[in-house]
């Protein structure tokens, strides 16, 4: 039996190096399906070798090396392919790489050629996750509330798509970069979503999403600087990420807004993205959408307690956000906040309009329950949490959603 230590260290390894090695071997090979397959490979190795070999002291170093080989055998093999074989010769370790120009980073560089307009935004996103973000097809479906072979055949046609295009892994110039820009921040997003409230797995958060979003935050906002929305995407993402010490409870249950621990909030976070959101405000521009969510953020996180937020504001800036990003999830969340200022019984009247584009998303279940439950609906509540529970595929918003169906009670008669 594999000892638990030489599997927490590929499962690190994985979480780690499996981006770095796939967006390596792409610059490398230029071809997604090689990259994808060879780092497979690596890793299966990593699983048969590392027990009885013992963990290597540079683990994605191996990793590469090994991804690399098994991409040389490969094309090797593949006699129809001479051009890749020759490619495959000349780029070893002691061949200087081609120019990378203006994006330096091989992983933020593969989600550029990832986000290529010749493939659906929907295909540019579940590509990139799955090749960068290292989600599974079933955290991807999740992610986009829709059906597992839906995402499955997303990314088979858009590696199709690509190769078929014959588009090369060529550093994307300027105008690229801003053309792709809106995919790029979609998929950054979904990766960082995915981090700070996993939808699959044991984890409730997996921190190592969460960092990554966010050193790629960075790096956009270095090749970007008087980019609006880069400033305020990264704003966004730190605001939110600094409530992470107060998310969830010791027992592993979520905690809400209202009941977490200020104090332990990460005031250098709050402190950088509050001067983000007031130097986009400092502008004058109008706002986009992630400036106005950072915004948002950044009121929450300004009050001292739950009682001293200004929802007003927050409604206010909500209006303004449905005019960028009219989507139900915004409404849905604009809802949550105006049960604040106009009550509850608005505010269910607002929710209950989505429910034919959110019936199978776990948070606008939990919040029509807690709606529910404040305006005395206690059977409609209780069905609401059952419902939402049974979507949900986090382990701490599952004890969280159970525990406030258990305080319902039993049901009446």
């Amino acid at each position: 039996m594999t000892p638990p230590s030489v599997d927490e260290a590929i499962t690190r390894a994985h979480q780690d190096e499996w981006a770095r090695v796939v967006a390596g071997l792409a610059r490398r090979f230029g071809d997604l399906g090689i990259a994808e397959d060879a780092a497979a490979e690596a890793f299966l190795t990593a699983v048969e070798r590392w027990p009885r070999d013992g963990v290597p002291p540079n683990p994605g170093a191996w990793l590469t090396t090994t991804a690399t080989r098994k991409a040389i055998d490969r094309l090797r093999r593949e006699s129809r392919r001479d051009d890749k074989h020759l490619a495959a010769d000349m780029l070893r370790d002691d061949t200087p790489h081609e120019p990378t120009g203006p994006v330096e980073d091989d992983r933020l560089r593969l989600i550029f050629v990832c986000c290529h307009p010749v493939l659906p935004t929907e295909a540019r996103v579940a590509l990139t996750l799955r090749l960068l973000g290292g989600l599974t097809v079933a955290e991807i479906a999740r992610a986009f509330l829709v059906p597992e072979t839906t995402v499955a055949q997303r990314i088979t046609r858009a590696k199709a798509k690509l190769t078929a295009s014959e588009i090369p892994f060529t550093v994307p110039r300027e105008d690229d970069i801003r053309e792709r820009l809106a995919g790029v921040l979609a998929v950054i997003l979904l990766i960082f979503n995915e981090g700070y409230l996993a939808t699959a797995g044991d984890d409730p958060l997996r921190t190592e999403l969460i960092d990554e979003a966010i050193r790629l935050g960075r790096l956009l906002r270095a090749l970007l600087p008087d980019e609006g929305e880069v400033a305020g995407f990264l704003a966004l993402m730190l605001l939110t990420d600094a409530r992470r010490p107060a998310r969830v409870s010791r027992t592993g249950e979520l905690v809400t807004l209202d009941e977490q621990d200020r104090g332990s909030w990460n005031r250098p976070m709050i402190v950088e993205g509050h001067a983000l959101v007031r130097e986009r405000i400092a502008t004058g521009e109008p706002p986009g959408r992630y400036q106005l969510l950072a915004a948002i953020n950044a009121v929450h996180t300004d009050a001292r307690s739950a009682a001293d937020t200004d929802w007003s504001q927050i409604v206010t800036l909500y209006d303004r956000l449905t005019i960028a990003d009219d989507s139900p999830i915004v409404r849905l969340n604009r809802a949550v906040a105006v049960a604040e200022v106009d009550g509850p019984d608005v505010a269910l009247a607002e929710v209950e309009r989505l429910g034919d584009h959110l019936e199978g998303y776990h948070a606008f279940h939990a919040a029509r329950a807690d709606l529910l439950r404040r305006i005395g609906r206690s059977d409609d509540s209780r069905a609401a949490y059952e419902r939402a529970i049974q979507l949900a595929g986090n382990p701490a918003e599952r004890a969280y959603l159970t525990r406030r169906l258990g305080q319902l009670g039993a049901t009446s008669a």
